[in-house]
Parts: structure tokens; sequence; C-alpha cells
């Protein structure tokens, strides 16, 4: 007998072909002939809606999220053809698709049981620290390597594997974050400087980038006269005072940079001293085994910024890298992992540091953010390329936004205000 399908039933079994509907045996040959048309129609049918299901499955698995419409919006075709509105719904479900969320959680996996990096279990800390200098092995001896779960580094392999999990756990979208991280972050700033007004933001902040084009100005005492200096990376300041100030409140670092201060004997990672507090966000999940041994001797806050703030960041990103792209190549959305690196792309440290001004600070002021023909890179080295894991562009579309319309700025909680902000140049 023929079996009709109800259309759940079509959406559900998708890419796959409905069996025995061309051919159907019956006795009574009349039965056929007067079936045949709606036999034929209702394999029209099936095989229109299973063509379409296939391309809506291919092209958007995205998940509506943080007020993002339902609606699936074609990508395909002439982008010049496509409304602003459309255009930006599809920006949106681009920017919260995570491309390299698989990568990372394998890796949270493997670091939990005990496989740090391309090493198996049987990798120690030992062995670790040695690498990264941190053990002075005497010419001639012969150091043995120890299990990372023996009793004498126990704690540093449950601490470890305790800050990594929380942190993971962490890792949702919640644009509420933004009004936490005065208690998150100034909070314990302000207990190790001995302040009891915790629960309020600084007055102003002064967001210090590294940009060639700081060497151009002499922005020294403007900037040193914030209530906080927040500087990025580990920046030089000695001997360009005039251009980029004296005056450190907190040190914004990426796990890279706390990873080369592990090689130091005691982990030393303070150029502006060792009672700056430290804010780092996490480039690696490995990098908290770094985080863990410094952890211990750091005489000032070591803070590791939450992995729900890292991801509103990296959507905001991502939504302005997709659209500069669209708008200046006239191609398609999908083209852009391709030409980004999308399991690698990332937002800059400036970008993040600036994210966490607005919410710790009652006015932001921006300076060496920016670029110049006649400019290096950084003013502090001799680096002229960018790295091509971040995008530029979309960052100062971004600070122009802040500027200019932040109303616009996607993701961000409606209950969250932004702050004056200032982009010097």
């Amino acid at each position: 007998m023929l079996k009709v399908y109800d259309n759940d039933e079509i959406f559900d079994r998708k890419c796959f072909m409905l069996p025995n509907l061309a051919y159907i045996v019956n006795s009574s040959g009349e039965m056929i002939r007067n079936s045949l048309r709606l036999r034929f129609g209702l394999l029209i049918l099936v095989a229109t809606v299973t063509t379409l299901t296939c391309r809506i499955a291919v092209r958007r698995g995205f998940v509506a999220v943080g007020g993002v419409d339902n609606e699936l919006v074609s990508v395909s075709g002439s982008v010049a053809a496509t409304t602003p509105s459309s255009l930006n719904t599809t920006f949106l479900k681009f920017a919260v698709a995570d491309i390299g969320e698989a990568k990372e959680r394998k890796e949270v996996e493997q670091l939990l049981e005990g496989n740090l990096g391309s090493q198996l279990r049987s990798r120690s800390i030992s062995s670790w620290r040695r690498e990264n200098h941190l053990e002075v092995r005497p010419r001639g001896s012969v150091i043995g390597s120890i299990p990372i779960r023996t009793p004498k580094y126990f704690w540093n392999w449950y601490e470890f594997r305790r800050v990594l999990r929380d942190w993971y756990r962490r890792k949702r979208f919640e644009p509420e974050i933004m009004n936490q991280l005065v208690e998150l972050v100034k909070g314990p700033i302000d207990r190790h400087y001995g302040f009891s007004n915790s629960d309020h933001r600084y007055g102003s902040c002064a967001v210090v980038g590294n940009s060639g084009i700081l060497l151009q100005s002499e922005y020294g005492k403007l900037i040193d006269s914030h209530e906080a200096v927040i500087r990025l990376n580990n920046a030089r300041i000695k001997g360009f005072e005039r251009s980029v100030g004296s005056k450190t409140s907190i040190s914004f670092v990426n796990s890279n940079i706390l990873h080369l201060c592990a090689r130091r004997e005691g982990c030393f990672c303070h150029p502006y001293g060792d009672n700056v507090p430290l804010v780092m966000y996490i480039c690696q999940p490995v990098h908290f085994m770094d985080f863990t041994v410094c952890n211990s001797t750091n005489k000032s806050p070591l803070l590791i910024t939450d992995a729900r703030f890292d991801l509103l960041c990296a959507r905001i990103v991502k939504y302005y890298s997709l659209k500069e792209f669209v708008e200046e190549t006239g191609k398609s959305p999908i083209e852009w992992a391709p030409a980004h690196d999308g399991s690698l792309f990332h937002y800059s440290s400036g970008m993040q540091a600036v994210m966490l001004a607005l919410g710790i600070c009652d006015k932001v002021s921006i300076f060496g953010f920016g670029k110049s023909a006649t400019a290096k890179h950084h003013y502090h080295t001799n680096q002229k390329a960018e790295l091509h894991l971040h995008d530029y562009e979309a960052e100062y579309a971004f600070y122009r936004d802040l500027v200019e319309r932040s109303q616009v700025i996607p993701f961000l909680d409606d209950k969250f205000k932004i702050p004056p902000v200032i982009v010097y140049h």
C-alpha cells in the first residue's frame, strides 16, 4: 500500500530519499493507474523538500542564541542584492559558530586526563619544568622523570585540573558578564591594594596599546592622569615615558606572555613592578600549567579572564570581521573562514583590554591603537608585520562604533551601559 509521510517525518529524514515510492506492487491495475498521478506528484514534492533540507543542513548548522532571530537567512547569491537587515542577521549567525570548539574540547579533555601537549600521560611536571628552564640541571647529573600524580607534585596537578575544569565549564554565552567584571576583576585588585570601595568602577581608565603611532605624540602625562592605566603584553616603558607614560595599574597579557615568563626563575613577569596585578586571557588550555606554577609564587593577583567574557569578545570581533569582509570583497560570509584561518582567528589583547575597561571604568581613553605607514607595528620593537590571526581593521571599526554609535554593537546585554570612550590618534 502507499505510505504517505507527514511534513514532520519528511524533515526528520533530511537528506534520505523515501523508499518504495516510485514503484508500488498492487494486484489491481486499475488502482495503480488511478493513483499514478498522486504518486508522481508526491515523489516530486519529496524530492524538492529533500533538496532544500540538504542545502539547509549543509550551509546552516547554527544555533540561535543571544537574541538572534531563528529565521535562516540565505547567504548564497549576490551580496549586493541582500538587504542590510538580512546581512546583519547573517553576520550574527555566522559569528556564533565556533569553528575551533571541537578541537579545544579535545585538548581540554586530554589535559584533564594528564596528557600535557603532544606527549602521553607519562609526561611529568618535572620534565615540563626542565623544558621551560625552571629547574637547573647540574652537568653530569641524571634527573629521572617523576610522574605527574606523585605526592611531590600532587598540589600542582590538582590545582591545574581544578582551574582548567572550572574555566572551561563557564565557557558559555552570557552577555551579562559585562556587569560582573567589577566584582571579578576590580574587586580582587582593590583588596590587593587595601581599598574598600571594590564595588565601584574606576573614575577613568587609560588603555595603552603598543602601536608605533604612540611615538608621534606626547601623551605620557595625559595617560598618567587617569585613575587606572592598563598596559598590554609587558610592553617596555623605560625610555618612552614622554609618549606612553610611566604609571601602570593593571598589566593585561595573553597566556603566551606568561608561558615565556615561566621559563624564568620565580616566574618573574613584572616589568612594571612585582606589585602590579596581571590579568590574563588563555590562548591555549595547556597554559594553565604556567598559571598554576607561577600563581603559587606571585606576590600580586594573577587573574584569568572569565571564559564567558572571552566568548563574548570573540563573537563581537568575528561579527565585525565578517561585516568588513563582505563589504570590502562582495563575497559570501561562507568564504570568510578560509580567508582568515577561521579555527585560529582570535581577538587581539588590545581589544579585550578595551572590553575590560568598558566593564570596570566610568570613562575610557584609548591610546596607541591604529597604524601608520611611517610607524612600526609596536613602538618598543622592530616588528612591522601584523599577526594574521587578528583582524585589526575589524577591531578599529568596533572602536569607532564605541565612540560614535555604541547602540549598534551586537551581543551586549541591554542592561549594560557603555561608558564614554575617547580614542586618541
